[in-house]
């Protein structure tokens, strides 16, 4: 039976999602600089709507814009493990309160990362908050 090489820098699936769960928690703190220390250099944070941030502080002010505060619930991690890479998908909801001080819950997201040698090398974001927010205004898409 032939066998698999193995990088030295694997990581089990279930530390690949204790990764993605500690960077979520710095971000939503927000802690920023923690939040970075799960990150590979050059990791490219993409929103929805095709913003690209390249630090998490980037993300911080933009959701800063976007709602007075925000957090995730977090309701499971879907594990994905390849030969040289995991990928972790993050589903939830998000609650808050919008910058008028209206809150809001119930807004699902998916959020994609892939790690890599113990540090998330890319990340996806997708919400309903755009949606939402155009539904609040009486704007249909």
């Amino acid at each position: 039976m032939p066998t698999s090489q193995h990088s030295a820098l694997e990581i089990s699936p279930n530390a690949a999602a204790g990764i993605v769960e500690q960077y979520l928690a710095a971000s939503m703190l927000p802690d920023p600089e923690r939040a970075a220390t799960y990150l590979a250099p050059g990791t490219k944070i993409t929103f929805t709507g095709g913003r690209i941030f390249a630090h998490p502080r980037d993300a911080t002010a933009f959701n800063a814009g976007r709602y007075r505060w925000v957090k995730k619930r977090m309701d499971r991690f879907d594990v994905c493990p390849g030969s040289n890479e995991t990928i972790v998908y993050s589903v939830g909801t998000l609650f808050g309160e919008w910058p008028d001080g209206q809150p809001f819950e119930g807004n699902r997201y998916i959020d994609r990362f892939v790690v890599r040698g113990g540090k998330i090398v890319a990340m996806d974001v997708w919400n309903d908050s755009a949606e939402r927010l155009l539904t609040m205004r009486g704007i249909s898409a």
